[in-house]
């Protein structure tokens, strides 16, 4: 959280507390530069409170359905399908393009009842 110029926090002070988010917005003593805690992140101009943001993130590490998440958060799916994919698109953009130092590799085991237990139609 940090303004455009890059000064201290500590050289900031609170300018005021948004309606719909609740966030506290500080302004830059050197640039004149109104931030808070989004800025630069993929909620910056959402208007999510933190407490939706948790929620959000925690859905999707769940990989519940966008229509679950919008009903959750009271929001529109389509805002959760965009930060959906403006996290996904962050965390491509993070994932390494060197291959694994490691010569061998473990992988876990994943099973998956296809029906196997039912019997057979006749």
């Amino acid at each position: 959280m940090y303004p455009n110029c890059g000064d201290s926090v500590s050289n900031a002070y609170w300018f005021r507390t948004t309606k719909k988010s609740h966030l506290t917005v500080y302004r830059c003593r050197a640039c004149n530069t109104a931030y808070n805690l989004y800025i630069n992140t993929i909620f910056q101009q959402r208007r999510l409170t933190p407490q939706q943001v948790v929620l959000f993130l925690r859905g999707v590490l769940k990989d519940e359905t966008s229509i679950t998440l919008a009903a959750e958060l009271k929001v529109s799916p389509q805002t959760v399908l965009d930060l959906r994919r403006d996290v996904q698109d962050s965390a491509r953009c993070l994932q390494p393009n060197t291959p694994l130092p490691d010569a061998h590799t473990e992988t876990g085991e994943m099973f998956q009842n296809a029906g196997e237990k039912r019997r057979g139609t006749p």
